[in-house]
């Protein structure tokens, strides 16, 4: 069996946050920023906001899943950061 890629050994055992299982593979954006929202405000490790951790492990799972991610997938991705930044009463991106 080869072995686990850093990335995903950062995204399952992060000191920043403790993620529900398999948040990142759920189609409905809301509910992956719903759940990236209770998992940051659950968290007694994060170092910012609880905004900005689940901002961060939104980023970085697109970021390094990069190349292996669906357009369909990212675009998803992408609207859960959109969902997240509205959960939050945040500006959204132009």
């Amino acid at each position: 069996m080869p072995a686990k890629r850093w990335s995903q050994d950062v995204t399952e055992h992060s000191d920043a946050l403790d993620l529900e299982d398999k948040v990142f593979e759920r189609e409905d954006p809301k509910a992956i920023a719903q759940s990236l929202k209770r998992s940051a405000e659950r968290s007694k490790r994060r170092k910012g906001t609880p905004f900005q951790s689940a901002m961060s492990m939104l980023t970085f799972y697109i970021n390094r899943a990069g190349k292996g991610l669906s357009d369909e997938r990212k675009t998803t991705l992408e609207k859960a950061k959109d969902e997240l930044r509205a959960l939050y009463g945040k500006p959204a991106k132009a």
